[in-house]
């Protein structure tokens, strides 16, 4: 069994026995990394799948928790455990080349729907975002609130399809190499223009201006393409 796996069946046999319930708090990243010998970027990746598959959330600047509406009764059976080994088992064979052609081709065809079905209260919810990747310390913060933003734009669209492919994108931007490559490509310039372009994205999407929304989304994720891949 690797490093990730041990990790993750760990943490799901204390949510499975009750000893861990709602509301508890998961120790930090580097404490799990010391108790279980893994490198951090492992034990972060494991944390992004449980959290997909709902079974914690996680706030900056507070911690891991678990999730307010897990019950461990949920684990039994076809469980969310199995979701997460599926989803990992999907997103592990994603290499950041293919993951950037996906975001192109679904991103920008989601804008229409977006569009139409958001609330005034995800128009506000994607500008925090934006505000707390600009007020972030940290490049690794500033990553948190920008893979933030594009999944709560993603869940305005209010498809239940939706959700569940971008939960897989997600699954693929807490891979190690698409890590990597974000750390190698991200400066304070781009990070920068990401801040420009993001702001823009989320103005469109705003004024439901479909045409500029598309477009926006669209150069932003070639921008990135060029600045992560060369191309």
């Amino acid at each position: 069994m690797d490093n990730a796996a041990v990790l993750r069946d760990a943490i799901l046999g204390k949510l499975r026995s009750g000893e861990w319930r709602q509301g508890h708090r998961i120790d930090t990243e580097r404490q799990l990394s010391e108790s279980f010998g893994i490198g951090r970027s492992t034990v972060r990746r494991v944390l992004a799948q449980l959290k997909e598959a709902g079974l914690i959330t996680q706030t900056v600047g507070s911690g891991t928790y678990v999730s307010d509406g897990f019950e461990p009764d949920a684990l039994g059976g076809a469980s969310p455990a199995g979701l997460v080994a599926m989803s990992n088992a999907i997103a592990g064979s994603v290499s950041p080349a293919e993951l950037m052609e996906a975001r192109l081709a679904i991103e920008p065809s989601i804008v229409e729907m977006i569009i139409r079905n958001a609330s005034q209260n995800d128009f506000a919810k994607m500008a925090h975002c934006c505000d707390k990747a600009e007020a972030a310390d940290s490049m690794e913060e500033f990553e948190v609130w920008d893979g933030q933003l594009h999944e709560t734009i993603a869940l305005a669209a209010h498809n239940s399809l939706v959700t569940s492919i971008f939960r897989l994108i997600s699954q693929g931007r807490a891979q190690d190499d698409w890590g990597a490559l974000k750390r190698h490509s991200l400066s304070p310039e781009r990070r920068q223009a990401y801040q420009a372009e993001h702001r823009q994205i989320v103005g469109a999407l705003t004024d439901r201006d479909l045409a500029r929304a598309t477009a926006c989304t669209r150069d932003h994720l070639l921008h990135v393409r060029r600045n992560l891949l060369g191309s």
